[in-house]
């Protein structure tokens, strides 16, 4: 079973920049894909970056495309959301998940943490 740890939220102003990491154990991290989500209050969990098992391939939501990079370090077993020039609209709780699947199946992926706050003031 695999068990996924997110960290790295917190408060930042508009246009600022915050990095997460979701660590994993009880499972090598590259028998996955690996992906990041985010809810926020009132709304469903939506999709926001996925990368391949091996970290060649990436795929992003419209709304984060060439603001957020998503990458993965399997000998460390974490992958990382790099974030920047945040809005206001991207606060929410980002969540670490993952796949047997392609990830570009984004309905595949599950085995949420716990969650990060990500909150970004205006």
């Amino acid at each position: 079973q695999v068990r996924l740890r997110e960290s790295g939220g917190g408060l930042v102003q508009a246009g600022g920049s915050l990095r997460l990491s979701c660590t994993t154990s009880g499972r090598t991290l590259g028998d996955y894909a690996m992906g990041w989500f985010r809810q926020a209050p009132g709304k469903e969990r939506e999709f926001v970056a996925t990368i391949n098992f091996i970290g060649g391939s990436t795929y992003y939501a419209d709304s984060v495309k060439g603001r957020f990079t998503i990458s993965r370090d399997n000998a460390k077993n974490t992958v990382f959301l790099q974030m920047d020039s945040l809005k206001p609209e991207d606060t929410a709780v980002y969540y670490c998940g993952n796949s047997g699947r392609s990830y570009q199946s984004i309905k595949s992926f599950g085995s949420w943490g716990q969650g990060t706050q990500v909150t970004v003031s205006s």
